[in-house]
């Protein structure tokens, strides 16, 4: 039994109030920034509430840009990086739920080899391997392309070992009943597997898309068209233009705008989210 201690459950609700503080306020100074012109950002002291220009720095947020770089909003760069996180996280997932399905269900030779080999390369990240994952998309001819943009960081030896730790905790009874029942491995794959893993491809999917939206370097590096950049490298032009001629109002717009689509992703998969980090039982 817990005892009710009132000091410490006051002072551990001061905690709490304060760490909540120390993450919401750089985000409403953000937001504050957003609503205002760009001289008042300029001026002392800053700021402490919401202005009157919050649709004005939008528009020109997605459709101008800053007034140095003809004209190019972000709504591009939104897009691209929309894209490139869903082809991430959805290619992610689907080759690690196949790998494990073969390497938990198929025996065949040197199947343990095959699973700690794809699980060595958590200790090759990108920025490793780049040169000559670069070299191969560039003779594929997928520089300035959302397949460059994607397909190299699709395969993921942490989304395959936790499916696989996933099906092991799956009775053999069911694969039994499958073949009983005349279900194929495919057909016992969609019918059975998929369904009892939703909540930790609900995880992942979360964690997957946020690592695609947050990449600066590949992108960086593959892309040359305007057309092409993230909305991540769109901010860091903008910080570099900012050294001339500060425009703060519009790169806060933007870095609000870049926040939005993942803290939706999290708002409607919260809950499946959670269910799948913390779920052990099947």
């Amino acid at each position: 039994m817990i005892e009710n201690r009132p000091l410490l459950t006051f002072f551990s609700h001061v905690m709490l109030l304060l760490g909540v503080a120390v993450i919401a306020l750089p985000v409403w100074i953000m937001f504050v920034a957003a609503t205002h012109p760009d001289v008042r950002m300029t001026q002392v002291p800053l700021p402490i509430l919401p202005g009157g220009y919050f649709f004005e720095n939008l528009d020109i947020a997605l459709n101008k840009g800053l007034s140095g770089q003809s004209g190019q909003g972000v709504a591009r760069m939104l897009l691209n990086s929309l894209v490139m996180a869903m082809l991430i996280a959805c290619g992610k997932i689907a080759i690690s739920l196949l790998s494990a399905f073969a390497i938990v269900y198929f025996k065949f030779p040197f199947r343990m080899f095959f699973f700690w080999m794809i699980f060595i390369t958590l200790m090759l990240p990108v920025e490793v391997r780049i040169l000559p994952t670069y070299e191969v998309v560039a003779n594929l001819g997928m520089l300035d392309s959302y397949w460059g943009l994607s397909i190299p960081l699709i395969a993921s030896a942490t989304a395959t070992f936790m499916f696989r730790q996933v099906f092991l905790t799956i009775p053999d009874e069911l694969l039994e009943a499958a073949r009983i029942d005349g279900a194929g491995p495919m057909r016992f794959f969609w019918d059975i597997l998929i369904p009892m893993s939703r909540t930790n491809i609900a995880a992942l999917f979360v964690i997957l898309f946020i690592f695609g939206w947050n990449q600066y370097l590949w992108p960086l590096l593959i892309t040359s068209e305007p057309e092409m950049y993230t909305v991540v490298m769109g901010i860091k032009q903008m910080l570099e233009a900012a050294e001339q001629a500060p425009e703060w109002n519009v790169i806060m717009m933007t870095a609000l705008l870049a926040m939005v689509p993942p803290v939706c992703v999290v708002i409607f998969m919260q809950t499946l989210f959670v269910k799948g980090l913390t779920e052990t039982e099947k």
